[in-house]
């Protein structure tokens, strides 16, 4: 026992309840054990209390957490030690990367001064040259060159962010890592590179890592062993291929089924359906008006330089976030962008939207140039298109209940008033699977899963009717049973009412399976844009060769 770097014993965790509510344990009698240098995966669907087993571990759950078993760390008890070996633990011993990157940055913070604050923190007798020349060694490991250093969390991507809080989970070299879904907003690039460099310094340090993660194909990809986690019990255990090739789970065999039905081609179907989907994408397209048609659109930024910059460079440096796109979308169908983060798939989406005005170009929808209209002219556009944001939490209002995010649309649209409003939204509701609608109506965002936010965000999206959905990455934070649930709503969803898609991932796999086009973006430029199966079964550009060479594939895994 001496030689095991982390032993969870009997881990049982529940939070505290209002009134006389039974309590619920979060974490139910959880035992695992990682030795030193090995990687393990932590899967389950959202809310089974894989978060909360790492959490658990760090001690970083709330005082008023009860909390039953014991954590050992090489030997040492984790919750008996005291307010300054866990701060030394946290972050020498071990690091903890989060899902949402925005928890771990300060936003009154440059890139670089979180970098110094976490060196200094724990490694005092470095020199501000040292500090720096290490910090900026580590973030180029997960591609952040050195010229990003004096920016601000908000001028990076969702990604860029992520890839931010590796490189300082990374900078102290700590034995252990425990990741919380650390690749969730990144593309499939940067995911393969980031697992690979974890991978090495496994081997190289001896460090272990504990990789909570949905992404079954990731996991088994990178993953020595894997524990299967449900409703707070860990129901398997085993090594990666043994668990895949035979679960002796129904969960387990249930999550596998979720996540094949979404890589289910086969390379003879792809062959077999490329010919006629080329031929019927000409036949439609054709003859047809596009429903978005966007010509030479630019969205360029510049930063400012600082004082010292400013003397011997001049001029600040210009960012082509996008730089001279044209591309058509048409009724019905569902256009794919894919590209790796800060690529421009998302300052594509709002500027399209006009939330942000383009640089330069033109952007039609419905014979309209939204370029030229006036702020009040464009809202009115946005009636009839929506988006659907990657983290349904952020994007509903936590004061409002989940009755009144969906009702808001349609009063700011002048569509109805909020007497009339309600009938409207429980028969949205019960369109997106959320029943009984009452029930929902009068729930607030934090009462729900991942997977029920999410619908909500759909019913809110779509009450207004919109002809095109914006879909920005929108079952990315979800696991895959959930996520191939979301996928079929969403299909359901647009034969009904009509709906064109606009749907941004990093996920080719998912991609492949839900989209008739894909436009592969790089550098702010489309390098790449046809049938999805001629993009899968015939990549022309390089780096669409390298984003499929780099997407895990379960089959192969």
């Amino acid at each position: 026992m001496n030689d095991t770097l982390l032993s969870i014993e009997n881990l049982r965790v529940g939070y505290a309840t209002s009134g006389t509510e039974e309590e619920q344990w979060a974490v139910d009698n959880v035992s695992l054990i990682l030795q030193p240098g090995e990687r393990m995966g932590l899967v389950g669907e959202s809310g089974c209390g894989k978060s909360t087993l790492g959490r658990a571990a760090m001690r970083l759950l709330p005082a008023s957490t009860r909390i039953e078993g014991r954590v050992m760390f090489q030997g040492r008890s984790v919750f008996e030690m005291t307010s300054e070996q866990l701060r030394r633990f946290r972050g020498e011993a071990v690091a903890l990367i989060f899902q949402d990157p925005m928890t771990r940055l300060d936003p009154l913070m440059t890139i670089g001064n979180h970098c110094l604050e976490t060196l200094k923190a724990h490694s005092s007798q470095l020199s501000n040259l040292q500090a720096k020349e290490k910090a900026i060694a580590t973030l180029q490991k997960v591609n952040i060159p050195p010229e990003r250093w004096s920016q601000y969390p908000h001028e990076f991507s969702g990604g860029m962010r992520q890839r931010v809080a590796i490189a300082l989970a990374l900078l102290l070299n700590p034995k252990l890592i425990v990741a919380d879904e650390p690749t969730t907003s990144l593309d499939v690039t940067v995911s393969a590179q980031i697992l690979q460099e974890l991978t090495r310094l496994c081997a190289e340090e001896n460090m272990g890592l504990l990789l909570i993660s949905h992404d079954l194909a990731m996991v088994a990809e990178y993953c020595d062993r894997i524990g299967v986690m449900f409703q707070g019990k860990m129901v398997e255990t085993g090594l990666s291929k043994e668990v895949f090739r035979n679960p002796q789970h129904e969960y387990t065999r249930s999550l596998l089924k979720a996540a094949l039905h979404i890589q289910s081609f086969s390379d003879d179907e792809d062959a077999d359906i490329t010919e006629q989907l080329s031929s019927s994408l000409k036949e439609k397209t054709s003859n047809v008006t596009p429903l978005l048609t966007i010509k030479e659109l630019k969205q360029h930024y510049t930063i400012e330089p600082n004082f010292i910059e400013r003397i011997f460079k001049g001029q600040g440096q210009t960012i082509k976030a996008v730089d001279g796109i044209d591309l058509e979308l048409y009724q019905g169908e569902i256009l794919g962008l894919v590209g790796e983060s800060g690529c421009g798939k998302s300052t594509l989406s709002r500027t399209i939207l006009q939330l942000i005005r383009p640089t330069g170009g033109k952007v039609e929808f419905l014979g309209k140039e939204l370029t030229n209209l006036s702020r009040q002219q464009v809202r009115s556009e946005r009636r009839q298109m929506q988006m659907i944001f990657q983290d349904p939490h952020a994007c509903l209002n936590p004061t409002m209940t989940v009755g009144q995010n969906i009702a808001d649309p349609l009063i700011i649209h002048h569509i109805a008033n909020a007497g009339t409003a309600k009938e409207q939204v429980l028969w949205m509701l019960d369109k997106v699977g959320l029943n009984p609608s009452e029930m929902y109506y009068q729930r607030y965002p934090s009462d729900l899963s991942g997977g029920q936010q999410q619908r909500v965000a759909i019913a809110r999206a779509l009450i207004t009717r919109p002809k095109l959905v914006i879909c920005d990455e929108p079952v990315s934070m979800l696991d895959a049973s959930v996520q191939s649930q979301v996928l079929d709503l969403m299909l359901e969803l647009k034969a009904e009412f009509e709906l064109t898609y606009l749907f941004i991932t990093h996920d080719l796999w998912l991609a492949r399976f839900l989209c008739d086009r894909i436009a592969v973006m790089n550098g702010g430029k489309i390098v790449e844009l046809g049938a999805t199966q001629k993009i899968f079964s015939n990549p022309q550009h390089p780096y669409t060769k390298t984003l499929l060479a780099a997407a895990p594939l379960l089959a192969r895994a």
